[in-house]
């Protein structure tokens, strides 16, 4: 044979961006826009960590996971357990047939995103209207969140060990809420202000009402009204908000993007789209699988993963632990064996602010799941930096198994980047890895996917647990 031409060594030696349409017979895009529907559903009626939490449980137990005993019988192949950690945060779990000491199959996602919370003490009257006072949680561009629909979710906790849950504002004919902005006529001093102060935090109150309740002897009385309103409705005093977990979240609908259907516009992408796609595949596990396969829904992560419900906790590692014992083994037996998937979204290219990414090693929307081996900032601070070892099985894993997949970094060098679950699964001696959707306008209210990154992150996560 003689020498290859050009087209046939580039072929062979380049390192080539595939579009998933190009990947995919027709087929296997219908498959995949039907998957895309079942999360639009999900993500629209799931937009708090509690409201994923209980939907998973329900989910859950629908397809025969039943609560873990710590103190019962080891587990037997192909038995399905789950642990709920505090409403907030959901372990599930199916037994593989290899002794559990030869490690496990992790997938760990975070079901918490940057939203607005209220303050403690947040009903205040001022310039004839109530406000709420907040408290922004997780990275967001404070002024994203202004002249926006915004409803409530959330729990308020009684005395009497009594609790009421508010999901508030999601329908066409229930009230909804907003932060006002000033208009530009009269925003020559906001103007002035760096772009991060354009909104400031102590700016961040939520317009709740206007109207006096009828007595005109009383101070306050907006204030009284929107209280009784409250109490009338739900029970509640003002003292309650004290022992309440409240949150505003934009009141968007989940909509299909461009002409061609071929996105998904919402909010809360990060990182439900990865929630998403690692659920369905352990819940589509048939048969034992191989090794034991753990899906983790876990909370806090937009705020560094800390408190019990996060992952720089140690329930997963106490879940894992008492896997062990009942099989007579040590926790650390397991974890040194086990591999992680932390199932978390990167940035998607996006050519209007090209000034931010690196083109040649970023994610593309359409590319398929995104393979990050580090994220951090700048100088590699703050990850696990996954060894060549582990990217090389993930690799091989993916490429083997009809999965299209692309490696991505999150924007340039000295550019800012950020972090994941993935240090903290690392910590516990896992080979970890993210492995997760590109996501447009991360962080704004209203995100952006493809389908057939969200598609193909599920055929990842089931790849992992079953192959």
């Amino acid at each position: 044979m003689g020498e290859k031409s050009a087209k046939e060594l580039k072929e062979l030696l380049f390192n080539k961006k595939e579009n998933g349409v190009d990947f995919m017979d027709d087929a296997e895009l219908k498959v995949c826009d039907e998957f895309a529907e079942g999360y639009k559903k999900f993500l629209y009626n799931c937009k708090t960590e509690r409201e994923v939490a209980a939907w998973v449980e329900e989910t859950a137990k629908e397809a025969g996971f039943k609560p873990f005993d710590a103190f019962g019988e080891p587990l037997k192949a192909g038995e399905k357990v789950y642990v709920m950690n505090r409403g907030k945060a959901i372990m599930l779990c199916v037994k593989g047939t290899r002794p559990i000491n030869e490690g496990v199959r992790i997938s760990a996602a975070h079901i918490d995103s940057p939203r607005i919370d209220l303050k403690q003490c947040p009903v205040y009257e001022d310039g004839s209207m109530a406000f709420f006072k907040t408290h922004y949680y997780g990275g967001i561009k404070k002024y994203q969140w202004v002249a926006i629909p915004l409803s409530l979710h959330g729990r308020i906790c009684m005395n009497d060990g009594k609790y009421v849950d508010i999901r508030l504002g999601e329908e066409p004919n229930e009230p909804k809420f907003c932060i006002t902005d000033i208009l530009p006529h009269l925003a020559i001093e906001q103007y002035q202000r760096k772009p991060g102060d354009l909104i400031k935090g102590e700016e961040l109150n939520v317009l709740i009402g206007s109207r006096p309740f009828k007595d005109d002897k009383e101070s306050e009385r907006i204030k009284l009204n929107i209280l009784k309103l409250l109490n009338d409705k739900y029970g509640i005093v003002e003292r309650d908000f004290l022992s309440a977990e409240l949150e505003l979240v934009p009141a968007f609908t989940v909509d299909d993007i461009g002409f061609d259907r071929s996105m998904i516009g919402g909010y809360g992408h990060d990182d439900r789209v990865c929630a998403y796609p690692a659920l369905e595949a352990i819940l589509d596990i048939k048969e034992a699988p191989e090794y034991t396969a753990i899906t983790v829904l876990t909370d806090k992560e937009e705020v560094g993963s800390d408190g019990n419900t996060g992952l720089n906790s140690s329930y997963m590692k106490y879940f894992i632990e008492d896997l062990a014992r009942l099989e007579g083994f040590a926790g650390r037996d397991v974890l040194r064996n086990s591999k992680c998937l932390s199932a978390d979204v990167n940035a998607a290219f996006d050519p209007t602010w090209s000034f931010a990414f690196e083109k040649e090693n970023s994610s593309i929307i359409n590319g398929g799941v995104c393979v990050t081996k580090f994220t951090g900032s700048r100088g590699k601070s703050g990850t696990s930096d996954a060894s060549a070892e582990f990217v090389s099985f993930v690799k091989s894993l993916l490429e083997n198994n009809g999965v299209l997949w692309q490696s991505g970094e999150l924007g340039k060098v000295d550019g800012g980047g950020g972090g994941t679950v993935a240090m903290y699964v690392a910590n516990l001696d896992v080979d970890t890895i993210d492995v997760g959707v590109p996501v447009l306008s991360m962080h704004a209210p209203y995100e952006i996917v493809s389908k057939i990154d969200v598609y193909m992150a599920y055929k990842a996560f089931l790849t992992f647990f079953t192959k």
